[in-house]
């Protein structure tokens, strides 16, 4: 009885389509291919945009000065609130007093809101991939 069983579960896994690329789970889907010749080879950066296009990163971001919790929150919904009209789709995950994560579906939009990030007069400072921006406005200390 128990190998009639295993039998049936075996026909019908392998009578199941495969799976579109985009349908895979992340760590499944096949990493995108990027053109050397496009990219701009003085621009590290833009090698990297290019590598975590469809992937989903990590961008943690610090409001200067010493804000309360309700403080960041309010700075970094806004914040999310102006990457969102600007198409770039972002989650926001308080994680201290002063940080928060934004988590980005195409982790390419990551760098066009740290971009936006950077200008703003609370940021403190935004780090992608281990590697800090410092904010403009910022006059405190890394």
């Amino acid at each position: 009885m128990k190998k009639l069983l295993v039998l049936v579960v075996l026909c019908v896994l392998e009578d199941d389509d495969p799976l579109e690329p985009d349908e895979l789970p992340e760590h499944l889907r096949p990493p995108p291919s990027i053109d050397m010749a496009s990219v701009d080879s003085t621009n590290p950066e833009s090698i990297l945009k290019l590598s975590k296009k469809g992937r989903t990163l990590m961008t943690f971001v610090s409001v200067n000065g010493n804000p309360t919790r309700e403080e960041t929150e309010d700075i970094t919904k806004l914040w999310q609130t102006s990457l969102w009209n600007n198409h770039i789709q972002a989650e926001r995950y308080l994680i201290d007093d002063n940080r928060a994560i934004f988590m980005f579906k195409d982790g390419a939009q990551a760098w066009e809101a740290k971009d936006f990030l950077v200008e703003q007069e609370r940021c403190l400072h935004v780090s992608i991939e281990n590697k800090e921006y410092k904010g403009k406005h910022n006059r405190d200390e890394l």
